[in-house]
């Protein structure tokens, strides 16, 4: 059986039984747990299954995003350990990105005594924080308003984000995985498709627990990010995942600070 056979099997039976072990699986085709692990790393990849450790599931598909209201209220301990680190990385006089998020608002709220930056976002909540709270060079994008995250979305503001030349950009998401950035709502691929072109340095910043998520589209794929900023229940897999597509990789951990990997 050839490599293509074998995964449109285990695709097959993962859509009957959700999640398998990487023994049940070498014992059904008759390979080895190496092979097998290959072949997972295949599918992986494909963005059509995920590693868990001693076997494999589907990917659990997402079809909306929360509201900025419930978002906020979920990781918090975790988004707040991303901001104090990622916040870390700006470097004084340079020209940042936010992109629109709960994790990214963690990092509004540690920018209000850096006059020297430039701050674009999509944020109306991050760009009413720091129009009160900052004394930085601040701009909105504009755009589709989506009221439910509180921020401007689509093509006008992709061209908006194009306008600029960011040192920095920090991009948020609901999804992402092996394929990279996905989201459910396809009027959100300009705009981070507009800040990868847009932007010398580009970092992920978000929560492990979007890892293994997958969204309609896909929006950029794991090898144009510059760094992953998350917290430390980044599974194993996930993390070989990142770094041996050149990625830089930091993990914290909430509620202590500890990081992994240097800034």
């Amino acid at each position: 059986m050839i490599p293509a056979e074998r995964q449109a099997l285990i695709v097959s039976r993962l859509s009957a039984r959700g999640i398998l072990s990487i023994a049940e699986l070498a014992e059904m085709l008759g390979v080895s747990p190496m092979t097998v692990r290959r072949d997972i790393h295949s599918l992986e990849e494909q963005g059509r299954a995920l590693s868990v450790a001693g076997g494999v599931q589907l990917p659990e598909r997402i079809f909306s995003e929360p509201s900025h209201i419930v978002k906020a209220a979920l990781y918090h301990n975790e988004k707040a350990a991303i901001g104090q680190l990622a916040a870390q990385m700006i470097r004084p006089g340079t020209v940042i990105y936010l992109d629109a998020g709960t994790t990214t608002l963690e990092i509004a709220y540690r920018l209000t005594d850096r006059q020297d930056l430039t701050v674009v976002t999509n944020d109306f909540v991050i760009a009413a924080f720091l129009s009160q709270e900052s004394n930085c060079k601040l701009f909105h994008t504009g755009g589709e308003v989506e009221r439910e995250n509180q921020s401007c979305v689509g093509s006008a503001a992709g061209e908006a984000i194009r306008r600029f030349n960011f040192d920095l950009a920090f991009i948020s998401t609901s999804s992402f995985g092996a394929r990279g950035v996905s989201t459910p709502s396809e009027n959100k691929i300009a705009v981070k498709r507009a800040v990868v072109e847009s932007a010398v340095r580009r970092v992920l910043v978000t929560d492990s627990s979007k890892y293994g998520l997958i969204g309609t589209f896909n929006a950029i794929p794991l090898d144009v990010l510059s760094a992953v900023v998350t917290d430390a229940g980044l599974p194993e897999n996930a993390r070989e995942t990142i770094t041996q597509r050149g990625v830089e990789l930091h993990l914290v951990e909430a509620g202590t600070g500890k990081v992994e990997g240097k800034i």
